[in-house]
């Protein structure tokens, strides 16, 4: 896989977390006990344990649940966006750390990523829920797919700098 794929997937991941900012996250903590991704020994080691897993699990499953709520605030808002951007930061240099590139470009374009989608998820809900009259949960439900599927698409392919990062610890 070459670098700028990977910088794809970095900003790619971001995306995610633009459109659920703690699917990200938990697709990463899901990535690293199945093995696909490789963060030991690293700053983010802590995505490998199990309470970052069940937290990130059960804070995915609440925004899931919190989403459809008409009160909770836009992801358009400073709060919420500030949010996303540092979610996607973490998973885009967790890209970058598994495939041995430049952490500070996967946290970057992770970031932007989170913006990214978190501005365009929302206006393209709005637009799709008031301009084209679609119900909200239908369109809800279809984000969170979007985000489920996109988000474990781009970390299992992180499996084959995984495996070669153990088999290199394993070769000390």
């Amino acid at each position: 896989m070459s670098l700028s794929v990977i910088l794809l997937f970095a900003l790619s991941i971001g995306l995610v977390c633009g459109l659920r900012s703690m699917m990200g996250p938990a697709l990463v903590c899901i990535g690293t006990h199945v093995e696909w991704m490789h963060l030991d020994h690293s700053k983010l080691a802590f995505l490998h344990s199990m309470v970052a897993l069940a937290v990130f699990s059960l804070f995915a499953v609440g925004e899931i649940i919190g989403d459809k709520m008409p009160w909770i605030p836009g992801r358009n808002q400073p709060g919420p966006l500030i949010v996303r951007f540092v979610s996607g930061a973490i998973c885009g240099a967790a890209l970058c750390i598994t495939a041995g590139v430049s952490v500070g470009a996967g946290a970057l374009l992770g970031g932007i990523g989170g913006v990214a989608g978190g501005l365009g998820g929302y206006y393209a809900r709005r637009s799709l829920t008031t301009k084209r009259s679609l119900p909200d949960l239908a369109i809800g439900i279809t984000e969170d797919v979007a985000a489920i599927g996109f988000g474990l698409l781009i970390v299992s392919r992180f499996e084959p700098f995984a495996r070669s990062v153990e088999q290199y610890i394993n070769l000390k």
